[in-house]
């Protein structure tokens, strides 16, 4: 059965995955810190550098592995609100996108869609998790969804109880403010088998594995 799963979303020692505010000068508003360590280089392998295979980089790692579509939220797109301008916006990774699958934003406001040569293509959608769900799954295959976030999305579909497999990376920083992964969600805990392992850089990650037959 294919599965709906989360890679690589960083968090914060006090539960804050995002900044407040997105520009195109900060594309992750006022969290930068929470990336300082990220090593985008090898989401598609370890093999793609010549470093060592660290832990860190090997989980990484799993980001592309059974992957046939992705979901995000309209603010990991693109820092507008309201109706599309027409500026020419494709997204924050220029020609050529890493998702190399179908791309499902979430957003009231509809548009056509953006296809690139790699593969990807941004799909412009309105609907309930479940109904986005459903699409994502058509598109990729039978293979694994992956939800890339931002964290206000992420609730929308582990609120729904939509989420198979979370890693999420605990960066030893304290933000104080932005957007907080966890809010309403206590009880969380229970529908989930979790492992931690912590690297020599100081980063914490975890596995959350949906519990079966609970």
């Amino acid at each position: 059965m294919p599965r709906t799963r989360v890679h690589n979303l960083n968090v914060s020692l006090d539960g804050y995955a995002a900044g407040d505010h997105v520009s195109f000068d900060r594309p992750i508003g006022d969290a930068g810190q929470l990336f300082e360590q990220f090593d985008g280089r090898v989401i598609h392998g370890v093999d793609k550098v010549d470093d060592p295979i660290t832990v860190d980089r090997a989980l990484t790692s799993m980001w592309s592995q059974g992957i046939g579509a992705e979901i995000m939220g309209r603010r990991k797109f693109g820092p507008h609100t309201g109706e599309w301008p027409d500026d020419g916006w494709q997204g924050w990774w220029g020609d050529e996108p890493p998702f190399r699958t179908p791309v499902f934003v979430m957003t009231r406001y509809r548009r056509p869609p953006i296809d690139f040569a790699n593969g990807t293509t941004f799909h412009f959608v309105n609907g309930s998790a479940k109904d986005v769900l459903h699409l994502a799954r058509d598109a990729a295959d039978g293979r694994d969804v992956r939800l890339g976030g931002g964290p206000s999305t992420l609730r929308q579909f582990l609120e729904a109880d939509l989420v198979d497999f979370m890693h999420l990376v605990i960066v030893p920083v304290v933000l104080g403010h932005g957007v907080a992964l966890w809010d309403g969600l206590g009880g969380l805990r229970g529908r989930f088998a979790v492992e931690s392992v912590t690297t020599p850089n100081g980063l914490t990650h975890q596995s959350f594995n949906r519990v079966a037959n609970r």
